[in-house]
């Protein structure tokens, strides 16, 4: 099984270009510096906390990319990992590895972004339709103050899956 899934910031906006041919489809290049956990790996890469991972999408994932994403927006993507290589002008075999993007979301909030707070997150998978009104998810995450949704009435404590 080849799956991947990685949170991070934008290092830059997304470099998106359009493939050639009778339907040119869009095609975005974007890299997502995605912490490490634990003290380990500072020690072993002389302070380097992160690593910086390339990233690709297409078609309606790429749309969206280009019109939503810009540098340090945080992200959840998912997708497969896929190697390849070529050979550059002098000669040399260069390899290459980078993440094909099957799903992306926001991590944060815009408002959240702009704030530097992490609590709660937005989405957008690209097989999946927008809500084209989320007024009711505003409403109930304004109500309860902080990010998470108020528990309806009526609805009793013994069918939550938690206590």
């Amino acid at each position: 099984m080849n799956s991947v899934i990685l949170c991070g910031r934008l290092t830059k906006d997304p470099e998106v270009r359009y493939s050639s041919g009778e339907r040119q489809m869009p095609i975005a290049r974007y890299t997502l510096a995605v912490d490490r956990r634990g003290r380990r790996g500072a020690q072993d890469n002389q302070g380097q906390t992160a690593d910086f991972i390339p990233c690709v999408a297409f078609d309606r994932a790429a749309e969206f990319a280009e019109k939503y994403l810009k540098q340090g927006t945080k992200m959840i993507v998912r997708g497969r990992i896929q190697t390849g290589s070529y050979t550059n002008r002098d000669g040399q075999r260069v390899y290459t590895t980078e993440v094909i993007i099957e799903d992306q979301e926001f991590a944060e909030s815009r408002n959240t972004s702009s704030q530097g707070d992490n609590s709660f997150s937005q989405s957008f998978r690209q097989n999946e339709e927008r809500p084209r009104d989320n007024q009711s998810f505003s409403q109930n995450t304004a109500d309860a103050g902080d990010g998470f949704m108020n528990i309806p009435d009526g609805v009793s404590d013994e069918g939550l899956p938690f206590s």
